[in-house]
């Protein structure tokens, strides 16, 4: 079931400027993805139940833990800039 598309609007829409080489590749190329979606969607798929991924799957978290921490003058240490125990960082915003 042959899909056609306007590849020039979609261009234009997308804002992208595309060649007319480009136009013809791209719109074959997406011409052939829509005819294979068309083409699974109307796969029989009554009694089947929805899934949002193939395989099972099993995350695999470590423990919570609490751990210490590095101490603050060997982080501070490592900075290249730190003053009173902060790290100091460059101004952004400006103050009114």
């Amino acid at each position: 079931m042959p899909v056609e598309i306007d590849i020039a609007k979609v261009a234009k829409l997308a804002r992208i400027a595309l060649t007319d080489e480009e136009q013809e590749t791209y719109g074959r190329q997406l011409a052939d993805i829509l005819e294979h979606a068309a083409r699974v969607q109307a796969l029989a798929t009554d009694g089947v139940k929805p899934t949002s991924h193939p395989l099972t799957m099993v995350n695999a978290f470590r423990p919570d833990e609490v751990t210490g921490s590095l101490p603050r003058d060997e982080v501070l240490a490592m900075a290249p800039d730190a003053v009173d125990g902060y790290f100091r960082v460059p101004k952004i915003l400006d103050e009114q």
